[in-house]
């Protein structure tokens, strides 16, 4: 129900337990992606596959959640909340511990696509009950304090990978959501609030086959080039046909009232920056994640527990600038943040040009610290700065848009960054007898997705220096517009 329909005694206690369960679905999500990334290299070996074409595992999860949250919006407000969230919980769980059975790449690349589909109702979801629930002015504290749980994950989630894999078989990190989801299933049903639309359209089920069908495919071209000796006529025509659907969903979005994704929002200034220049962003930075482990340990000899302990500065990092990014946005202001910020983390990624074999291990745990440090800014800005003007009514199109932007993003950036770091490898299967090859290989790619994620700054030019002061604080609380 909506929120201005309960009483201030009610609305209180969904505002005080509201951000903890949202928390729930954000630290499974981020506790599965980072136990992965670490042990990439020992699952591939015991698949008998390289370990670049693990990337299939890693995108299939992030596309298969930018296929599915279009419709997260609309499940929402026509089933309610919190049974949409709770399903979301179990669905995922259940595609956990599928994963953990699986004995082929293609078993768990399916596995992913279903715990994908459960993800994808609950980021979204989530995001959605704390802007329905809470004035603008206090959302980007809330945000703040709703993601400090989640970057626990990463804390833990490396660290615990690698450890696992030391003494257990690696098919256990699977295991770990299963406690974790049967105890959030049972909170969310017990406590998560139940905000629904009687009036919610029907759903526009062309407008989700031409946009799922669009993405999925444009990704299976990414897969394919970068694997394959596919001749590049079948590759431009999967291409041709990718955006062929694409472009037929924006036309197909124009001309009915309800679409899929209400591509109408994308005239606001602040929700179309924020959606564009963190999907550009995302391109260059989503690929480390899945990039680092294979340098520290097929280009320079360490285990999975030590190159799990490499990434824990980062989720510090990412904690320590969740205390310092509300003060300095409301300092600086969004537009000054987001330029300034996304120099520093391009020049961020291509600093790992210098990490190799006879690195100190400090100079590794300074740049990991630096990489949460920016990355946290980033995108506490981008996730916040997107529902500046954008008014309730449309709170969960928005959510949507947002939330399927950020994981294509994702998808296409550990794609991109496999296929880049592909192409410098050359023929090189693995790092077993050129472990410096291997490293000069990721080193160049290091500087290509450097370099992408500097000229991304281009689009934060757009904004003005007043753009998203109803949420920093620095003047009164703006009336959202509407679309």
């Amino acid at each position: 129900m909506p929120a201005g329909s309960v009483t201030e005694a009610h609305l209180a206690r969904i505002r005080r337990i509201a951000p903890w369960l949202v928390a729930v679905g954000f630290f499974m999500e981020q506790m599965d992606s980072t136990i992965l990334n670490t042990v990439v290299p020992v699952i591939s070996a015991d698949l008998g596959v390289k370990a670049l074409s693990m990337k299939a595992v890693v995108t299939a999860y992030t596309l298969s959640l930018a296929v599915f949250i279009p419709i997260s919006g609309w499940m929402a407000d026509r089933f309610g909340t919190r049974h949409v969230f709770r399903a979301a919980v179990a669905l995922f769980t259940i595609g956990s511990v599928a994963c953990g059975l699986s004995n082929s790449l293609g078993m768990m690349v399916a596995s992913r696509v279903l715990q994908g589909a459960g993800g994808a109702m609950m980021t979204p979801v989530g995001r959605l009950i704390l802007v329905r629930t809470f004035p603008r002015s206090e959302l980007l504290r809330v945000m703040n304090f709703v993601v400090i749980p989640a970057l626990i994950a990463p804390l833990v989630g490396p660290f615990l990978g690698g450890l696992i894999v030391e003494w257990l078989p690696w098919r256990t990190i699977f295991f770990v959501n299963l406690p974790i989801g049967m105890v959030g299933w049972y909170m969310v049903g017990r406590y998560m609030p139940n905000h629904r639309d009687p009036l919610v359209p029907p759903m526009d089920r062309w407008g989700f086959l031409l946009f799922g069908a669009g993405v999925g495919l444009l990704s299976y071209v990414l897969e394919v080039f970068g694997e394959h000796t596919w001749s590049i006529g079948p590759i431009v025509a999967m291409v041709l046909a990718s955006v062929a659907l694409l472009v037929a969903y924006g036309v197909h979005a124009h001309r009915i009232p309800s679409p899929l994704l209400a591509v109408r929002l994308f005239a606001l200034r602040t929700f179309r920056i924020s959606v564009v220049g963190g999907f550009i962003t995302r391109l260059g930075v989503s690929g480390m994640p899945f990039l680092l482990p294979l340098l520290y340990q097929l280009g320079m000899g360490y285990t999975p527990l030590q190159a799990g302990l490499f990434t824990m500065p980062q989720a510090f990092g990412s904690i320590g600038m969740k205390v310092l990014s509300t003060r300095l946005i409301a300092l600086f202001g969004f537009r000054t943040v987001l330029r300034a910020n996304t120099l520093l983390l391009g020049g961020n990624i291509m600093a790992f040009f210098f990490i190799g074999p006879g690195t100190p291990v400090w100079q590794i745990l300074v740049l990991s610290l630096l990489q949460g440090l920016f990355s946290s800014l980033q995108f506490t800005c981008l996730n916040t700065l997107v529902y500046a003007d954008v008014s309730d009514a449309r709170a969960s199109s928005a959510s949507s848009i947002a939330s399927t932007f950020q994981q294509m993003a994702r998808g296409f950036g550990v794609a991109v960054a496999s296929l880049v770091a592909a192409l410098f490898l050359g023929g090189l299967a693995s790092a077993e007898h050129a472990p410096a090859a291997y490293a000069t290989g990721l080193h160049h790619t290091f500087l290509v997705l450097g370099v992408a994620t500097i000229l991304s700054a281009l689009t934060f030019n757009g904004l003005r220096r007043s753009d998203g002061d109803n949420i920093s604080g620095n003047r009164p609380e703006a009336g959202a517009k509407s679309v």
